[in-house]
């Protein structure tokens, strides 16, 4: 099978500096790029993520089999997977029975799998159910969220997470159309912010930052990231490295901030690594990619 290659994956690998028979953790396996990138450079991965379609998906593609409920593993050991969330990531170091990692990478956001597929209700561009739910075990929708909050605390939303000029216009549009019906598909919404905005802003669909923050407070991911971050720093053994990739600017900067304010780590780029211009004419999911990267000094 073929590997689609991750956003920022050359500059991963030359901040990670991997190293032949050393333990990493990629902490959002997704497609799998990453992961098999280090893996081709030798080394040892331990890969987290929350949705079972991506990692059958990868699993197939990596060669590793269910090993037991929630764990996959390759017939040489270099890679096990575990089907848990990031912010677990201390508890899955210790089911693995490693104390210190030599690197740990977080890739933010959705997985190209997840938007390729319609089913998940990820992509503006798809018609599929209004879900959202990276782990499908999760209680609450988007629909939930569109369908069910006030038009306060829709604008609060649109706002707050997904830094949305047209909120306010929005939230009102959204309240008045569920009244004739109820939105139940991405297809539904998109029509629906479409023709109250009208227009593309540089290229950006303008459901963009509102599909964006739904996905945000369906599955908590910035709480997420705040608990991950100081656990994950934890687990390095000195001088591994700490990548981050984010493609939100609320992400971005809880991951600056973590990365001044702890003690134990150096910054090694002061402003972010972004997509090289040839990257970005493969692939233009990576224009708003951000790549921060720390060092375990103590």
């Amino acid at each position: 099978m073929d590997f689609h290659t991750s956003v920022l994956q050359k500059e991963v690998l030359e901040a990670l500096q991997v190293v032949p028979g050393e333990y990493y953790l990629d902490a959002t396996l997704g497609g799998g790029g990453h992961t098999k990138a280090i893996l081709d450079f030798g080394g040892r991965v331990t890969a987290l993520d929350v949705d079972t379609d991506a990692i059958n998906y990868t699993s197939k593609k990596l060669g590793a089999k269910k090993l037991k409920s929630g764990v996959w593993v390759t017939p040489d050991t270099n890679l096990t997977i575990y089907q848990r969330n990031f912010k677990d990531l201390d508890e899955v170091a210790r089911l693995a029975g490693i104390k210190a990692f030599a690197g740990v990478l977080f890739d933010l956001g959705v997985s190209s799998y997840m938007l390729d597929t319609p089913e998940r209700g990820f992509s503006f561009s798809k018609n599929g159910p209004l879900d959202m739910r990276m782990d499908t075990g999760l209680g609450v929708t988007a629909s939930d969220l569109i369908n069910g909050l006030n038009e306060g605390e829709l604008y609060e939303l649109f706002t707050k997470l997904g830094e949305e000029r047209n909120a306010r216009r929005l939230a009102r549009d959204i309240v008045r159309s569920r009244l004739e019906k109820r939105i139940e598909t991405t297809t539904d919404l998109a029509q629906i912010i479409k023709k109250s905005v009208g227009r593309r802003e540089k290229g950006i669909d303008p459901a963009t930052r509102v599909f964006m923050a739904l996905r945000i407070v369906v599955n908590d991911e910035l709480n997420n990231l705040r608990e991950a971050l100081p656990r994950a720093s934890q687990l390095l053994g000195t001088g591994g490295r700490l990548a981050v990739i984010s493609f939100h600017s609320l992400e971005d900067r809880i991951v600056k901030d973590f990365f001044k304010s702890e003690p134990s780590l150096k910054m090694l780029n002061k402003k972010p690594l972004t997509a090289s211009a040839q990257e970005l004419k493969e692939n233009l999911r990576a224009r708003s990619a951000k790549l921060r990267v720390a060092e375990k000094v103590t």
